[in-house]
């Protein structure tokens, strides 16, 4: 490993954090990051599945030793930090050894390193994640998404997505996809439609138009923030990762509890949107996720520019 000198870093001043300073956020950041998934830990423990925070470590496949693990993000040096040296993208910092600050060997993220690995996932992840912060935000869809993934499953043979049963029967599930008008503007929803409620979308979201479709009112782009966070690996700080995953975990709560399944089960009481009392219960807490979401994208955005540097507008 190639030892540099401090004055090697684009690192603004006062980025070096002594071990005595770095070591305790490490720490508080595995025991948020362990608070955060203690319920999805312990069903797993049990050997048992959990129909709603699952999809937090299937959909977004990750693990919670990687969500335990603090990264300080681009332009940060880590002193005495030896063991991190060792990790991906990170690279050996020779100190200097005269001064206040520090001396030996610290270690910090090699930006030139994870944007020639990664570069063209950092500027999509920027120009998605910016394009929909630009946009005003939708709230007329009231998480029909959930109901026409399910929607004549019973008809056809098929079963449906969770092992939870429907909260309003099939016949009920049914005739509120009939009554209401469709319109999911997020592709990794709208592909998980069934057949029969495809058709009835006003919209038709593809992979290749997502950042030209892709709004901050919508739930799933709110949980996709922890996805795109997850994406920039150790450019990502580890307050940004865990905010993203909380915001996540608390939006698939309302997820599936705005679904056509009973999830009194876990606890959870329904936000039955096909009641107008239901409806604007979904829209206060969508606009309030969306409010979060709009402060994580401009901090993604600022993380992808950072570990970008000169390229970030590229």
């Amino acid at each position: 490993m190639r030892a540099t000198t401090l004055d090697d870093l684009a690192a603004p001043a006062g980025a070096v954090l002594r071990r005595d300073g770095w070591e305790p956020r490490a720490a508080a950041h595995a025991d948020r990051a362990d608070a955060l998934t203690a319920v999805w830990r312990a069903a797993h423990d049990r050997g048992s599945t959990h129909a709603i925070e699952d999809f937090l470590f299937t959909y977004y496949p990750t693990r919670v030793s990687h969500l335990r693990r603090w990264h300080p993000g681009p332009g940060v040096v880590l002193a005495g930090a030896a063991e991190h040296s060792g990790w991906r993208w990170y690279r050996e910092v020779a100190l200097s050894d005269g001064g206040p600050g520090p001396s030996g060997t610290g270690a910090t993220l090699d930006a030139a390193a994870f944007v020639a690995d990664r570069g063209d996932t950092v500027r999509y992840v920027r120009a998605l994640v910016s394009a929909t912060a630009g946009r005003p935000g939708t709230f007329g869809c009231f998480g029909l998404h959930e109901w026409a993934m399910v929607y004549r499953d019973r008809a056809a043979g098929r079963d449906h997505r969770h092992p939870l049963p429907l909260r309003l029967g099939h016949d009920g599930t049914d005739a509120v996809v009939e009554s209401h008008r469709i319109g999911c503007s997020h592709f990794d929803a709208y592909r998980f439609f069934t057949p029969e409620a495809a058709d009835r979308n006003q919209l038709r979201p593809t992979r290749e138009r997502q950042p030209a479709m892709e709004q901050p009112g919508c739930l799933h782009a709110g949980m996709d923030l922890y996805k795109w966070a997850l994406k920039l690996g150790p450019a990502a700080p580890g307050d940004l990762l865990l905010d993203a995953f909380e915001l996540a975990r608390d939006i698939r709560y309302t997820d599936m509890a705005a679904a056509p399944y009973d999830v009194s089960s876990y606890g959870v009481e329904a936000v039955p949107i096909e009641t107008p009392d239901g409806k604007a219960e979904y829209v206060r807490r969508q606009r309030g996720f969306a409010e979060r979401g709009q402060a994580l994208r401009a901090r993604l955005v600022a993380a992808c520019d950072a570990v970008l540097g000169d390229d970030a507008g590229a």
